[in-house]
């Protein structure tokens, strides 16, 4: 009876170190996805870590992240990227972080930092000096947020001293 019970024991540890070797390796292969789908990917900076949030965005809010990191990038030459707090960041060296946008389940939000600043000021939000939109699917004034963007980029940013 011991012997039995070895066995079934043996086999479902063995069972489970299997089950737990797949769930890491899939792990690893796609990153997990937080409340309302936000992709989780490790605070990094540069393009890879804003590159991989964008490719686990779920659904259409991938094309999203893939326009506006576009819009960002052809709108701002030499624009600083990194990912912080499972968001996308983009900002001026030395100036500090300028726009971030996050996951969310029906939309994606994209925060500027100083959007009290911008005219016209962003729809969303009353914390601070941020404002926001949120952008639903198929629903991006990409001529709108290229001017909120050049704008944004030649304003003070956030946290001036965690961008070098």
């Amino acid at each position: 009876m011991d012997d039995k019970h070895e066995t079934k024991e043996t086999g479902s540890a063995e069972g489970r170190s299997t089950a737990s070797k797949s769930k890491a390796t899939s792990s690893a292969e796609k990153p997990v996805l937080l409340s309302g789908g936000n992709p989780q990917i490790a605070k990094a900076d540069g393009d890879a870590p804003v590159q991989s949030y964008i490719a686990a965005m779920p659904d259409w809010k991938s094309d999203v992240g893939r326009r506006l990191d576009a819009l960002i990038a052809r709108n701002v030459p030499g624009v600083r990227k990194a990912v912080k707090w499972n968001s996308p960041f983009y900002g001026i060296e030395g100036q500090g972080w300028f726009l971030s946008f996050h996951t969310f389940t029906h939309y994606v939000k994209v925060t500027f930092f100083q959007g009290t600043s911008l005219r016209p000021v962003p729809p969303g939000g009353e914390a601070g000096d941020a404002r926001w939109i949120n952008v639903h699917e198929n629903d991006l004034d990409e001529e709108q947020m290229a001017a909120w963007v050049q704008q944004a980029a030649t304003l003070p940013g956030w946290a001036t001293s965690d961008i070098r």
